[in-house]
């Protein structure tokens, strides 16, 4: 691999660490149209880019996850029952919509990640918790919400933080606890989504150690950068304008879907 390539997977990384320890946000919002720009310019079919982009950024999650689930379960933060109640539906969800997504044209999953991204960046200036239902949701409930959070974070590549957070909160769950249980929920997705994304493949995503949709050169270069600025950011957070940066940070996610769709419909 080239010393730019090198280089630009590093970089990429360090911001998504930086930004998740500074906002709590997983990286596939930035991972996703930037992985997306970087196998264009390598010469990737765009046939296959946005979903080896995909499979690349859900393989890199594993880490931040694994380190984000035992940082709230430390601080007494995730409330296992619901985590096991969700579990199955989560990985049901997010594998089988792997095999969606290998079959889905990349414009089309990127319109689709352009779409969720404006929702988040929504939430975000908006700024507003969500109230809650007045009730907690029931196993089956919790294992068919678990089912469609897995599927749609498997079609984005995120751990799922996204949904996870609102429904619980709107399910009564104090926010803390809602962000301690959605973090654990998000090792599920990300580890059902990289086995999924492992499983498939496509013929014009051509590059040396791919396998199926993850290549797994980036995975290994983001995964130690991002490792190792996540607690920059948590750092940062406490010295810095959080609530300004998240809307600033929404609307640098819908700017970045746009522009993958963009650099997609221009290939």
């Amino acid at each position: 691999m080239a010393i730019e390539w090198i280089l630009a997977f590093l970089a990429l990384g360090s911001f998504a660490g930086v930004m998740a320890g500074l906002l709590g946000i997983g990286g596939g919002g930035i991972m996703v149209p930037l992985l997306t720009g970087i196998f264009l310019a390598q010469g990737i079919s765009a046939d296959a880019v946005v979903h080896l982009a995909l499979g690349t950024s859900m393989a890199t999650i594993v880490m931040t996850s694994l380190s984000s689930m035992r940082a709230h379960h430390a601080r007494a933060g995730v409330l296992w029952p619901i985590v096991k109640a969700m579990a199955p539906g989560v990985i049901v969800g997010t594998f089988a919509a792997t095999f969606l997504a290998a079959r889905i044209s990349s414009l089309y999953l990127a319109g689709f990640f352009a779409l969720f991204m404006g929702y988040v960046a929504f939430t975000m200036l908006r700024g507003k918790t969500p109230t809650a239902g007045g009730k907690q949701a029931g196993k089956a409930e919790l294992a068919a919400a678990g089912a469609g959070i897995g599927a749609i974070s498997a079609l984005v590549s995120i751990g799922g933080g996204s949904l996870t957070v609102p429904y619980l909160s709107w399910r009564s769950i104090d926010i803390k606890k809602a962000i301690g249980t959605s973090a654990a929920v998000g090792l599920p997705i990300s580890v059902a989504g990289t086995a999924g994304y492992l499983l498939n493949s496509q013929s014009s995503a051509d590059l040396p150690f791919i396998v199926g949709l993850v290549y797994l050169p980036a995975v290994v270069l983001m995964s130690v950068a991002s490792f190792i600025c996540a607690p920059l950011g948590a750092r940062l957070a406490h010295k810095l304008p959080v609530a300004t940066l998240k809307r600033l940070f929404g609307i640098l996610l819908l700017l970045l879907s746009l522009k993958m769709l963009a650099s997609l419909l221009a290939n």
